[in-house]
């Protein structure tokens, strides 16, 4: 007999492995934080998919892990852009004095 979560593992699994591929060959800063992004809600899925297993009522532990790493993910996600938004600034301030060499 299938759980009622078997959609969501196989959809979580799919985001992980799609997410990796761009995180591997996405060119630029900000590909690669939403290919990030995109791992960790596939990380969530699975999480979610394996607390709905059991029969019976849910495992309340990973549903108040994935809140936690919502929490988590949006601060990080907002570090790493003002991070990359700094990164090009300095950037194209070098390209404007000559690159310093």
């Amino acid at each position: 007999m299938r759980a009622a979560g078997d959609p969501y593992l196989l959809v979580g699994i799919a985001l992980v492995c799609l997410a990796l591929r761009a995180l591997v060959l996405a060119p630029g800063a900000l590909r690669r934080i939403i290919a990030l992004n995109v791992m960790g809600s596939g990380v969530f899925l699975v999480l979610i998919a394996a607390a709905a297993r059991g029969e019976g009522e849910p495992d309340p532990v990973p549903h108040a892990l994935v809140l936690t790493g919502i929490v988590v993910a949006v601060a990080t996600s907002a570090l790493a852009i003002a991070l990359a938004r700094r990164l090009h600034r300095i950037d194209e301030r070098d390209e404007d004095d000559g690159g310093g060499r």
